[in-house]
């Protein structure tokens, strides 16, 4: 029996055709691209994930030259910030061989703090070469020839503040497009993180500001009077309405003497016939600073007003002593100081550069303003205030007021004015209405010049005072 010749088997399992031999090798580049790939984006995925999840800005950025490294297959990786005082700084370094990325760091410290204590930041260099562009050019000179160097910039807000950086030993390496964006890709996310910290920074800031402006405002608050005081033969009525938390208006009655101070701040509402001091303030500027010296403007007076001098001679006083404080600060005050004595009706007085007062005389339907000479106050050590007097009659009225009033503008940039202010007091007053309706009608006035529900930009403060 003829034995039939089997079919020529190869002699090895890989010997294969050659067509068949390229579909495989076809294969395996194919798989090998999607797991580096896959191992890219599980890379950047983990990237996103401490971008969201690290409240910590420099832990997230010690993962940085990692990442960057990581995913261009690169040996190492540095991240270079730029500081604000324009100085250069290593945040973070990475390498794989321990030994070698000591080496690196020293290498990159000496060129920072070349760049750091000299003038390179002014001039550099080579011509028409930005700081960063040297910074590169010395990283590379110093690397040379053990490693290669590639960077990105890291762009917040379109400023660049700082440097990332992949290392690798040549000739293998090759710096292809692909890496180049992915590398791209980590500086974006770590822009991003450096924008979240700062965002984060500045709304705590604000936070803080905001807390501390309503313990500001508060205080304020407290200081100006919680109510009006019940004087004799006097009805009153005062609102201070600032412009931010903060205002610099300032309004105050004060009790000549100290027993009648103190029993001010009960709830008693017994009619006194003592003197009273009348004073409303005007701080230059708006804001905290202007409530701190409203602030000491009252401490201040409080004090000069129990030495019962003339209207004159407090402010002088005051003067003298605020000047020292508020030399070279460019922020001044203008007061307008009155004192009434309940038994005599006899209205003292003296201004230092406030608006002045409007009192409408009953008798004869007329309005006219109270002034006197005198400077604002912290402008000039020696400057001298008059004194004046004027006898009250029954239902004359004076209106004090801070320039909010007069200085309201409306949409079409149209100033209220002293004129249109004079004619809403002559109306109000001749209405025969009492002080607080006054007061709420002159408000009003002005808000529905300014239109409703827009603010006024400066600080309205307003007293009212009646003769019973």
């Amino acid at each position: 029996m003829t034995a039939l010749p089997f079919p020529h088997q190869p002699s090895s399992p890989r010997e294969f055709p050659p067509e068949t031999t390229s579909v495989l090798a076809l294969k395996e580049l194919v798989a090998s691209v999607y797991r580096e790939q896959t191992k890219v984006q599980n890379l950047l995925s983990s990237l996103g994930f401490a971008l969201r999840s690290f409240n910590n800005l420099n832990q997230f950025l010690e993962l940085t030259p990692l990442m960057a490294a990581r995913v261009t297959d690169a040996d190492g990786g540095a991240l270079i910030l730029y500081k604000p005082n324009e100085q250069i700084t290593l945040a973070h370094l990475h390498f794989q061989d321990a030994q070698v990325s000591q080496e690196i760091r020293q290498k990159l410290e000496s060129v920072i703090a070349q760049v750091n204590t000299s003038e390179l930041t002014q001039q550099p260099p080579q011509a028409n070469a930005s700081l960063p562009d040297y910074l590169d050019y010395q990283i590379r000179q110093i690397l040379n020839p053990t490693l290669k160097s590639y960077c990105t910039p890291i762009l917040v807000k379109n400023i660049e503040r700082g440097r990332l950086y992949v290392f690798s030993r040549p000739p293998q390496y090759v710096w292809t497009p692909t890496r180049r964006k992915l590398l791209q890709l980590v500086a974006d996310q770590t822009a991003v993180a450096i924008a979240n910290n700062e965002l984060t920074l500045e709304l705590r800031s604000k936070e803080r500001q905001d807390r501390e402006l309503e313990i500001a405002s508060d205080i304020q608050l407290r200081l100006l009077p919680r109510k009006c005081p019940n004087i004799q033969g006097v009805i009153l009525a005062a609102k201070c309405k600032t412009a931010n938390r903060v205002g610099g208006d300032y309004y105050d009655f004060i009790p000549t003497n100290y027993d009648q101070l103190r029993s001010n701040h009960s709830e008693e509402t017994v009619s006194t016939s003592v003197p009273w001091s009348i004073v409303i303030g005007d701080v230059m500027g708006k804001g905290v600073p202007a409530g701190l010296i409203m602030t000491m403007t009252r401490g201040m007076l409080r004090a000069e007003v129990l030495n019962r001098h003339t209207p004159s001679h407090i402010l002088q006083h005051l003067n003298r002593v605020m000047y020292a404080d508020l030399d070279n600060s460019h922020r001044f005050v203008t007061l307008f100081y009155a004192e009434y004595n309940p038994k005599t009706r006899i209205l003292s007085y003296s201004n230092a550069a406030h608006n002045p007062p409007l009192i409408w005389q009953t008798a004869n339907h007329q309005i006219f303003a109270l002034d006197t000479k005198g400077m604002l106050i912290g402008l000039d050590p020696d400057s001298d205030y008059e004194d004046a007097q004027i006898q009250l009659q029954s239902n004359d009225t004076i209106v004090y007021y801070t320039d909010g009033f007069t200085d309201a503008m409306n949409q079409n940039g149209e100033r209220f004015g002293e004129e249109r202010w004079q004619q809403a007091v002559h109306q109000a007053c001749k209405m025969e209405q009492n002080p607080q309706e006054i007061l709420d009608y002159l408000f009003n006035q002005v808000q529905q010049f300014i239109g409703v529900g827009n603010n006024n930009s400066d600080d309205m403060t307003l007293i009212v005072m009646k003769i019973a």
